[in-house]
């Protein structure tokens, strides 16, 4: 080798192989290629993972696990019946309920939220159901904002042609 010649290391080469020596070797047949005849050309059968193998255990079981459930929540087991209950009972979900006071939409937002506190302030309106009632005048004033942008838009487009 001349001087002007260094030697490349070991992982320089490696690396322009094209493989990282940093990453773990790759798994698999290394001859095959993309296009090639596949070596198991009749494949999985369809249906056989492990995973649907397990499901169709799961089924045909159920039947012997939900009776033993049951079993132990007519014993008193108060877990099993907790799991039996909220299967048949759906959740309850609490309702706010209905408000009434002077309200005018025609206002801009600030006086609109405004209305709302006075209402929260006077016991008229329950502060969850106040705090609910400013968010759906916030949301509605957000979408306003987006549509007069996009009037301005247009006609500002419309000037261009």
């Amino acid at each position: 080798m001349s001087d002007t010649q260094t030697e490349k290391p070991e992982w320089l080469t490696t690396w322009e192989q094209g493989r990282n020596p940093l990453l773990p070797k790759p798994v698999g047949n290394p001859n095959w290629h993309k296009g090639m005849r596949s070596p198991n050309p009749n494949g999985r059968p369809r249906g056989q993972t492990k995973q649907s193998k397990l499901i169709q255990r799961m089924l045909e079981d159920a039947g012997d696990v939900v009776d033993a459930v049951i079993a132990r929540a007519k014993e008193g087991d108060s877990a099993s019946a907790g799991l039996v209950l909220s299967r048949i009972l759906p959740a309850l979900r609490s309702q706010s309920e209905k408000v009434s006071f002077d309200f005018d939409a025609s206002l801009p937002v600030s006086q609109q939220v405004e209305q709302v506190l006075q209402a929260i302030s006077e016991g008229v309106v329950a502060p969850d159901t106040g705090k609910l009632i400013i968010e759906a005048i916030q949301s509605l004033s957000s979408i306003r904002a987006v549509e007069q942008l996009e009037e301005r838009i247009i006609i500002l487009e419309a000037r261009q042609i």
